[in-house]
């Protein structure tokens, strides 16, 4: 009898032992070798997140005559900008590096393998963009971030898939409702637009936008919304004529088909002051050279990482208002503090004095302690955007 009570004990305690990448729960740690398996299917742990913040990455490559850690957001976060890290091969088959301390957060990675970019083939938090798929190292804290998934009220996520006939093809879009959405009430909606190699889903996986909201709303920092998420891919980005082309298609794609959808599916507000335009980087421009020029379908805006150097242009459409900041709720522009040291702050900065200069209201903030990357985006949207929209309303 006791041998059967203690089988069933080890029966209620071995699956919690979770392994490395066990994608059963929604973990804030899924790096962590709890249990010492290989991810399913990969031929060995990598990345392995210690408690400590170092991380140990291994790639198995027999033939590689070079192995080198790149990617924006890991080489930011290591002082290395531009210089990606060299590997050591430890024996015959595989290749290990070891890095950090490092902040707890979450970091896109790639390998490169004798000058060709690959993703972390053990690694099974990979991303996928209108860009080559690219691994995602997660380094936890003691506690899930601010970002992960709690133990609180979650919202729903609905991807629509309708025709544009602006681009001539079947297109995406993803909305977000907040936990208890009510049919019966109308909610100010947030559009919401990623960067240059970004698709609609990147602000759920890469963004968390969702986990986001959940979590500000149940800190009650935030009011409720709708969050919906176009794909503001409109033109080939390699295109030569891609600046020329993209911005007023864009506008035609929100006027035609994004809104009209959003308004059709959802009970939310269908006036300037309910609605909102907020994008990283390409996204930034598209809400200057699209946002600023609709203010008939928009009173607050959030620019994330994104300006331009000659901002007077970038603002012209505000000109135009004697009384602009009457029609303006909120704007916002955000970026990194590592971003902000260089050459793609400098075009955010830049916006900031053109607005300032013509005494246009605004908020301008420079946090967090990453570069021109998701960590950056992230922290502009928890710590500032997104609990100071609708604040006039």
């Amino acid at each position: 009898m006791r041998k059967k009570t203690f089988v069933f004990l080890m029966l209620l305690v071995t699956p919690t032992l979770w392994s490395q990448q066990a994608n059963i729960n929604l973990e804030h740690n899924p790096q962590k070798n709890k249990g010492n398996l290989i991810p399913f299917s990969a031929p060995l742990n990598s990345p392995d997140v210690r408690d400590d913040r170092t991380v140990i990455f291994r790639l198995k490559a027999p033939m590689a005559k070079d192995v080198r850690l790149a990617g924006v957001a890991i080489l930011t976060a290591l002082g290395k900008s531009g210089q990606p890290v060299p590997f050591k091969k430890v024996d015959d088959n595989i290749w290990e590096l070891q890095i950090g301390p490092i902040n707890p957060d979450m970091y896109i990675y790639y390998f490169n393998v004798d000058g060709v970019q690959m993703a972390d083939p053990s690694n099974s938090v990979a991303g996928f963009t209108a860009m080559p798929p690219y691994s995602t190292l997660v380094v936890h804290d003691s506690i899930p971030a601010y970002y992960d998934a709690r133990n609180v009220p979650h919202g729903v996520v609905t991807r629509h898939v309708y025709h544009s006939d602006v681009t001539n093809g079947e297109r995406e879009l993803y909305v977000y409702t907040p936990p208890g959405y009510d049919r019966n009430k109308t909610y100010p909606v947030l559009y919401l637009v990623g960067g240059s190699g970004d698709l609609p889903s990147n602000w759920i996986y890469d963004g968390r936008v969702n986990f986001m909201m959940d979590n500000l709303l149940a800190e009650g920092k935030v009011l409720p919304m709708v969050i919906a998420i176009p794909n503001n891919q409109v033109v080939h980005r390699n295109h030569p004529e891609h600046a020329g082309l993209t911005f007023k298609l864009f506008e035609v794609e929100l006027r035609k088909s994004v809104i009209p959808l959003v308004e059709r599916e959802y009970n939310v507000r269908r006036d300037p002051k309910g609605r909102a335009l907020s994008g990283l980087s390409m996204g930034g421009r598209h809400t200057m050279f699209v946002g600023f020029n609709s203010l008939d379908l928009f009173a607050s805006f959030g620019v994330l990482s994104a300006g331009d150097v000659n901002s007077e242009t970038s603002i012209a459409a505000f000109l135009k208002y004697p009384d602009v900041n009457k029609k303006i709720d909120y704007l916002f522009v955000g970026q990194g503090t590592v971003e902000a040291e260089g050459r793609m702050g400098a075009r955010c900065v830049a916006l900031h004095e053109a607005l300032l200069k013509h005494n246009i209201d605004h908020e301008y903030y420079v946090g967090g302690y990453a570069g021109h990357d998701w960590s950056t985006w992230r922290h502009l949207l928890y710590y500032r955007f997104l609990s100071n929209l609708w604040r006039k309303n």
